[in-house]
């Protein structure tokens, strides 16, 4: 079987000869179509496309290193052409085909085939132990120097290919990593050179998420989270970035969440994200972050207030105005209903002209879980012990349309709590309905604010 390598090509007086001597003729002639057959055993039995990497089988098959990967690591323990079970999962370079496949590359480039580069080999399972029980040593010694020299082999494996990160991950990089991290972290000043060394700790960490739970366990240490709040005021931009990523990866357990709360300048330091955000990704992590303290619960008693004492509320209330961003809306009404649940954040929300006509307008314009939160905000803002708060938030919910749009939700199915809150707030609002104007939620960019 032949391969076809089609290409378009000028005839004899090529595109730029045709201009130089012949006055631009040749750029009105047809176009000739060749075609170029590749030799049968420099394509890959998988693919059928021609050979970037080729390697052996304990079957005597050659195959494109890439192919024949994804193939086993499917799950898959036979050969795909003989079709019998491999006594080796081996891969051998096949160096002599490879530079038979090169050679046809270069012989045809007048043609327009592009020689096939030498491919990088493969970092070994026990070259990254190897590296990793130097960093770990370096670690125990505090040697920076010995520590960023090999943190950077790490980064340049990894940075080769992608089967580089997983067996870079396989063989427990992350745990390492962070048992450095937290080493380092502990016995640093945070000079330039101790820095830069944390630094490249986070950034090698940071494309090996999901963390395993020794490497948690070694990023939650109070010196390491002491560093990270560091790195959050004092790095820059890329820095900034990797530790609220791995401070959104510690939040997301609860056994992490109470140690995150007692770390001075955190929450400063997330309400600083929130309401001047350097990027986005910087901006959702530092809200996850924050839902996740307010949900825990371990603390979230105590956080709600923390970041409502902060002037959180308005700044979500902003946001929500402004950000067309679906991710960004569903984490913001997500804090703002974990602050909502506490009395202090209650009475900043009924205090804010923009709460509810900002809550009203999001229910089924953002997504399903930002209707939901939306619901659920408004039925507590309604559910108030004090009879004058829950009228006036019934009635100013029923002003912006909120009954409409409640009912809307139970027509288009939603989550069975908040079902069951757009239900008991349907018939809240029932008595108030006479006499109200029902309208649709507007832009409230220039209602006026309340602070």
């Amino acid at each position: 079987m032949g391969f076809g390598w089609r290409r378009r090509r000028r005839s004899a007086a090529g595109d730029n000869r045709s201009k130089k001597h012949e006055g631009g003729i040749g750029d009105h002639r047809e176009l000739e179509l060749q075609e170029l057959v590749i030799p049968n055993h420099f394509l890959c039995p998988i693919s059928l496309e021609l050979m970037k990497d080729p390697v052996t089988l304990s079957s005597g098959i050659t195959y494109d290193r890439e192919n024949i990967e994804r193939w086993l690591e499917d799950g898959n323990f036979t050969c795909p052409v003989t079709n019998k079970v491999l006594l080796s999962f081996d891969q051998i370079p096949n160096h002599v085909l490879r530079s038979m496949i090169q050679d046809w590359c270069t012989e045809n480039c007048c043609h327009g085939v592009k020689r096939m580069p030498t491919p990088r080999v493969p970092v070994a399972p026990f070259e990254v132990s190897e590296v990793l029980l130097g960093i770990e040593g370096a670690s125990q010694h505090v040697d920076r120097a010995e520590c960023a020299e090999l943190v950077g082999k790490i980064e340049k494996w990894g940075g080769e290919s992608e089967r580089n990160r997983r067996c870079i991950v396989a063989n427990g990089a992350s745990s390492a990593l962070a048992r450095a991290f937290d080493a380092f972290a502990a016995n640093s000043n945070y000079s330039k050179m101790g820095a830069s060394l944390l630094e490249e700790l986070l950034s090698a960490l940071n494309w090996m998420f999901p963390l395993n739970i020794e490497a948690r366990h070694y990023l939650a240490s109070r010196s390491s989270l002491n560093c990270l709040v560091w790195l959050l005021k004092n790095g820059d931009t890329e820095a900034k970035q990797h530790a609220v990523l791995i401070l959104n990866e510690l939040s997301r357990d609860e056994k992490h969440t109470e140690a995150l709360a007692y770390t001075e300048g955190l929450h400063e330091t997330l309400v600083e994200f929130i309401e001047h955000p350097i990027n986005l990704t910087i901006m959702k992590a530092s809200l996850s972050v924050t839902f996740d303290l307010i949900s825990s619960s371990r603390c979230g008693d105590e956080e709600g207030p923390v970041f409502v004492e902060m002037c959180l509320v308005s700044k979500l209330l902003e946001i929500l105005i402004d950000s067309s961003d679906r991710s960004v809306c569903e984490k913001a009404l997500g804090v703002l209903h974990g602050l909502i649940g506490c009395e202090q954040g209650r009475e900043n929300a009924d205090a804010n002209l923009l709460t509810v006509p900002i809550l009203v307008k999001k229910i089924l314009r953002v997504s399903g879980t930002a209707t939901e939160f939306a619901v659920l905000s408004l039925w507590r803002l309604c559910k108030r012990e004090s009879r004058d708060h829950q009228e006036r938030a019934l009635v100013e919910a029923l002003q912006v349309g909120a009954f409409q749009k409640l009912l809307l939700v139970l027509q288009v199915g939603c989550a069975d709590e908040a079902k069951e809150k757009a239900t008991e707030l349907l018939k809240m609002m029932n008595p108030y309905r006479a006499g109200l104007e029902c309208t649709e939620s507007a832009d409230f960019k220039n209602l006026k604010r309340s602070f």
